[in-house]
């Protein structure tokens, strides 16, 4: 194993989800082979070549892919071809998490490993044979190419990766906008999580405060490589625009049942788990509550 870890979702003050760049060496793994009992986890390739290693099966990977692995599913790995393997993780957090690492016999609760012994399961997977990666099997449902799947009919432009691999619990889309057009309209949610990753291009992040406050919103500039983190809850609406030369963007985001999205301007709320859309009356805010 051999890699460069980036923690942006910790840097970016996410609560509920983490992202994570892995530029792993070339030859070398990212981790132990492994598989999560309760997290749902989202690889998005950026660059290199590499494998995707799944219950000693492998198959090839390459940029634009998305991998999805569920809970409770394969144990995985990567590893990284000639010219070594640039990724991103997306994956949900939960404070009841096992993780098993079947080679080392280590079980992780939470954040602690607890397998009934001292040594560190790192160091003992250092001590296992190599990974087999000499047969190449046909491609996998749960791994698929931006290239390989149409536009979502309802967002032009828009392609649902996670869903086409098979995601349960979140969901990642690869969009691209024209320039000046919003990648959404402005909105918030009480319960979901989203991520931004700005793939190519350049734009701007408006962050709306609530009717009842009023004003003009917050505009923050955004370049190839800048990482958003919208928390649930926090009231303040945000929009992803364009630039000048367009752009393209990655967005996670979890499905939280219990989920109330927003719209600031047309005051439509979306309660996801009844599936039903409903409209605010006007209220004129300077009367109080």
């Amino acid at each position: 194993m051999a890699a460069t870890w980036q923690h942006l979702g910790h840097a970016a003050g996410t609560v509920g989800v983490g992202v994570n760049r892995i530029r792993i060496d070339p030859g070398r793994l990212s981790t132990p082979p492994h598989s999560h009992g309760a997290s749902e986890e989202h690889f998005f390739v950026l660059g290199g070549s590499g494998y995707s290693w799944q219950d000693e099966r492998v198959y090839e990977v390459r940029p634009g892919d998305c991998i999805v692995h569920l809970a409770g599913r394969e144990e995985h790995t990567l590893r990284a071809g000639d010219e070594g393997l640039d990724v991103l993780v997306f994956g949900t957090r939960h404070p009841t998490e096992i993780g098993w690492l079947p080679r080392s016999g280590a079980i992780r609760i939470g954040w602690p490993w607890a397998q009934g012994r001292i040594d560190d399961p790192w160091d003992i997977e250092a001590t296992c044979e190599p990974l087999t990666f000499d047969t190449i099997s046909p491609r996998s449902k749960n791994i698929v190419n931006i290239d390989e799947i149409e536009d979502h009919p309802g967002d032009p432009g828009s392609r649902a990766l996670a869903e086409t691999a098979g995601s349960v619990r979140a969901g990642l889309h690869w969009t691209r906008r024209p320039p000046g057009a919003e990648l959404m309209p402005p909105h918030c949610h009480s319960a979901e999580e989203e991520i931004f990753v700005v793939l190519e291009g350049d734009g701007v992040l408006e962050l709306w405060p609530s009717p009842r406050r009023g004003g003009e919103p917050e505009v923050h500039q955004l370049h190839v490589g800048d990482l958003v983190a919208r928390p649930p809850g926090t009231g303040i609406a945000h929009c992803l625009r364009a630039g000048s030369d367009g752009f393209a963007v990655l967005t996670y985001g979890t499905r939280e049942p219990n989920d109330m999205a927003y719209k600031t301007r047309t005051g439509k709320i979306y309660i996801r788990g009844l599936g039903v859309v409903a409209r605010l009356e006007q209220v004129d805010w300077t009367e109080g509550d």
